[in-house]
């Protein structure tokens, strides 16, 4: 009968592991590599449909399909002078969209500001569209444009517009998008003219 020394040590036993062979070592890397190629794949599909990544160029000439978020929403704008904006006939240009009301005192005060902005670019692919949201009467609108030397297009609120924009709650809201359809400010309360100023003239050098 065989002792207790004789038998091999039971511990070694249970955590020996023969030496891979040439095959399986191949075998096992081209595992870890299919592996590895599987978790890229789904981090890619998954992640970039939440946000969390973006893949692809980052730039303006990235553009924006339709429906995608922080993009120049899929609506038509109809100034009081009748002139028709469309998604497509804003491609390629700088669009600020810009909610106020004539009651607004803020909204007052950056009407100026964006109207010597609005005449420096607006030559140059550049367009802007002051969305009204409260109904004065066509008279009581040309006396206010006027008054307040406001001289870029006017565009009546409608249901389209608000939503598409997500029911702004305060006044003024400011939103400019790059050439590519891309959002990229947004202001809640007055912009200024230098600081407007001079992100324009960035939006305006990308071509």
């Amino acid at each position: 009968m065989s002792t207790d020394s004789d038998r091999p040590d039971a511990h070694e036993a249970a955590h020996a592991v023969a030496p891979p062979s040439s095959s399986s070592t191949k075998a096992l890397i081209g595992l870890l590599l299919a592996g590895t190629a599987g978790m890229v794949i789904f981090l890619f599909v998954h992640l970039s449909k939440d946000g969390g990544i973006r893949p692809g160029v980052t730039t303006a000439h990235a553009g924006c399909t339709k429906g995608q978020r922080d993009c120049l929403p899929e609506v038509n704008y109809v100034d009081t002078s009748g002139v028709a904006y469309t998604r497509d006939s804003l491609a390629g240009k700088v669009v600020l969209v810009n909610f106020w009301a004539t009651w607004c005192h803020p909204c007052q005060q950056e009407i100026p500001a964006l109207s010597k902005v609005y005449d420096k670019y607006k030559s140059k692919g550049v367009v802007f569209l002051g969305v009204m949201t409260d109904t004065p009467d066509s008279n009581h609108l040309l006396n206010f444009q006027s008054d307040y030397d406001m001289r870029y297009p006017v565009v009546r609120a409608n249901s389209d517009l608000m939503v598409s924009y997500n029911y702004p709650d305060a006044l003024p809201t400011t939103f400019v998008y790059d050439r590519g359809g891309k959002q990229v400010f947004t202001r809640v309360g007055s912009v200024n003219e230098s600081e407007l100023d001079s992100l324009v003239a960035q939006l305006v050098a990308q071509k």
